[in-house]
């Protein structure tokens, strides 16, 4: 059993160590080269030292300055660190249905993205936003989609309007979503299922289960060094993403919380600042929260929608755009979709919702409007270029 120096330990993501190294993942080095082909990147000139498990499951921690971890599967190492961040992110979850273990026909999001043939028939299981990404992208390329859910409510966070609006151009696009579908056992790649007392049968080449992600603490042995988990079984943390050792951090999915790359970045700003003694960033103060999907068209959210207003009793007016009355989208000839923004009647804009061409670009404008309190009357008459997706912010606005 080999023992290091005492050091910062990041447990185990490459980006948020080359984050909390002070690195660029952009630079001419290449901090990170890809995400795809699994070789990790080379960060020797930021210092850092890439320990590799064998599996995920093959580290955990014995103390609150110690881990053990395996090396090959024949040797471990324990690594000691004055700090550790704990950063393994998510997993799937597997839904308990009969035909699923050990099933070849049977793929999640990470491996799906290697197949050598594209098949002709998808059957997704789970509409939420990694299964609606990942219809979009085979039927794009050729593939008969279908999206099958155990919820009647399709993406039951959105606007009714919204979710409409998306819903009419994934059928459009040939993708079928089959909604309050109780399945019973896949064989082979054969879907059963129920909705009421009418039993189905779904065929198709492959099987993607996207059923949702889940933090990754089984084996981390957390308990060995007085961390306690959350409702959600992620690591609790407070403001500042300390565990309930005093210098053992966590960040991204593993948290339990939002589970979005960006998330996790900035979750590194807030725990270096909180090792260097700045504890002026927190997870509360980093605005408002904004997300897109990648369908297509992108769809892009920041802020309240109209279900959460409601639900907070927040007053508010809504003003919307249909897609097709935007120059640039008649020029790229994508005119599905529609723009709508959530309005106080002071100004104040509570949230918007962009379904179209480019609103993850969008979006970030809304946020740093939302965030640093610029009225609707601003945008309605900020000079943007010409054509661009962003000057219908000023049609919505002026509505």
């Amino acid at each position: 059993m080999k023992k290091t120096n005492k050091v910062t330990l990041a447990l185990s993501s490459i980006l948020l160590a080359a984050s909390l190294a002070g690195c660029s993942s952009n630079s001419s080095d290449g901090v990170v080269r890809t995400y795809k082909d699994g070789k990790e990147a080379d960060v020797e000139k930021a210092a850092i030292k890439l320990v590799k498990a064998v599996k995920t499951g093959d580290y955990n921690l014995m103390s609150v300055d110690e881990l053990k971890k395996a090396i090959d599967g024949k040797e471990e190492m324990v690594l000691e660190g004055e700090n550790i961040v704990i950063n393994t992110g998510g997993r799937p979850v597997i839904p308990n249905i009969k035909g699923i273990e050990n099933n070849k026909n049977i793929f999640l999001s990470e491996d799906i993205m290697n197949l050598e043939k594209l098949p002709k028939t998808l059957t997704i299981i789970g509409g939420g936003y990694i299964g609606l990404e990942f219809a979009t992208i085979y039927s794009s390329f050729g593939s008969d989609v279908i999206i099958i859910q155990n919820e009647e409510e399709f993406l039951p966070r959105e606007d009714e309007d919204i979710v409409n609006a998306i819903r009419k151009t994934l059928e459009e696009k040939g993708i079928k979503i089959i909604t309050g579908a109780k399945i019973t056992e896949i064989e082979n790649s054969t879907v059963i299922y129920s909705i009421g007392e009418e039993e189905s049968k779904l065929e198709s080449d492959i099987i993607l289960l996207a059923t949702g992600r889940r933090p990754n603490t089984d084996n981390l042995c957390v308990e060995n060094a007085g961390i306690s988990l959350n409702e959600r079984g992620g690591i609790k943390t407070d403001d500042h993403l300390r565990t309930d050792a005093e210098n053992i951090w966590a960040a991204g999915d593993v948290c339990g919380k939002l589970q979005f790359t960006y998330i996790s970045l900035d979750d590194s700003r807030i725990i270096l600042d909180d090792m260097n003694g700045n504890r002026g960033r927190t997870i509360n103060n980093r605005g408002a929260f904004s997300y897109s999907v990648f369908i297509q068209p992108t769809f892009s959210r920041v802020g309240m929608n109209e279900k959460e207003a409601m639900m907070n009793n927040v007053k508010y007016r809504v003003v919307k755009l249909p897609v097709m009355a935007i120059p640039k989208a008649k020029v790229l000839r994508k005119t599905e979709g529609i723009l709508k923004a959530l309005i106080k009647e002071d100004g104040t804009i509570l949230g918007a919702e962009l379904f179209c061409e480019e609103s993850h670009e969008m979006i970030n404008f809304m946020k740093l409007a939302i965030d640093n309190n610029i009225k609707a009357d601003v945008i309605k008459n900020f000079i943007f270029t010409h054509p661009t997706m962003s000057e219908s912010l000023n049609d919505l606005f002026s509505i």
